[in-house]
């Protein structure tokens, strides 16, 4: 089932939708690799992917998180784009060019969207890198068409640990007191310094200045949901996680995936930057 919406139903305003496609325009006009750009139908809506890297070779599909983009993986793409096809893919009803679209996350219809994006470009299996809601997507689309997923790297994926949304409510309240709140309540929720990480945060405030992000619960994937994850996979959560439980996330992995090999990083929050040579090294099964 999908849910139709508006761009009204995702930002504040038409010039807040519109802000946010202009910043995301200069970021893929500053693109690091020759990429091309795809618009594709599929039945659930209109899907905006970026490819870039070799015509052959093993490729990649990298999935961002809510609130973001593509362009969340500029810094790392040159590397993944050195030996590998890489395919970027806007989900549907976030702050990128597809479509405002929603889908009910307790159905098919996402993994069944995913599927049809990659028909549409030719892709029979891949490695997919999911970033939150983009791990959750993988995940979910990994559990269902095995077959495709060679490799599964999850970065703070959502749907495995509980989502702690207690743990949240400051930075939501934050969220409401003008442009110094919103700032606050993005270093809690990402676990960034803003004196080492302003730059991001600054891209993130401009996201989520207009946006209005998904509030309802990520559905949590069962044990016989992990257990179909047979192939290699590579899961990365930081410890000091606001958004999700690092501890289950952990826990499940390891004991219901089979070829798991999940790493804790002590200092970090939800938002995990620099991981692109830890996925690469992993996709090229030095692990």
């Amino acid at each position: 089932m999908t849910g139709d919406l508006a761009a009204g139903a995702i930002y504040t305003s038409e010039a807040a939708a519109v802000a946010v496609r202009t910043r995301y325009e200069e970021q893929l006009a500053a693109w690091p690799v020759p990429a091309q750009r795809h618009m594709l139908d599929t039945r659930a809506g209109r899907t905006f992917v970026l490819t870039c890297g070799p015509d052959d070779g093993p490729p990649v599909v990298l999935l961002h998180g809510s609130g973001g983009n593509s362009a969340v993986w500029a810094d790392g793409v040159e590397l993944l784009a050195r030996d590998r096809p890489v395919v970027l893919v806007d989900l549907l009803g976030e702050p990128g060019l597809s479509d405002p679209v929603r889908l009910d996350l307790t159905t098919a219809t996402t993994a069944d969207w995913l599927a049809e994006t990659l028909d549409l470009l030719g892709v029979g299996s891949a490695a997919l890198v999911g970033l939150s809601l983009g791990g959750w997507t993988a995940t979910d689309f990994a559990s269902r068409h095995p077959e495709r997923v060679e490799r599964l790297a999850l970065l703070c994926p959502a749907g495995i640990g509980r989502q702690t949304i207690g743990r949240l409510a400051p930075a939501f309240f934050l969220s409401l007191l003008g442009a110094r709140g919103r700032r606050r309540s993005a270093e809690l929720i990402t676990g960034l310094d803003a004196r080492e990480h302003g730059a991001v945060l600054d891209e993130i405030g401009r996201s989520f200045r207009g946006f209005r992000p998904r509030t309802e619960r990520f559905p949590v994937f069962d044990d016989d949901r992990l257990r179909r994850l047979t192939m290699p996979v590579l899961a990365v959560v930081g410890a000091r996680d606001r958004v999700f439980d690092s501890v289950g996330t952990v826990r499940r992995l390891t004991g219901l995936t089979p070829r798991a090999r999940v790493e804790v990083l002590p200092a970090a929050g939800h938002a995990l930057l620099g991981q692109v040579p830890r996925v690469a090294e992993f996709l090229h099964g030095q692990s």
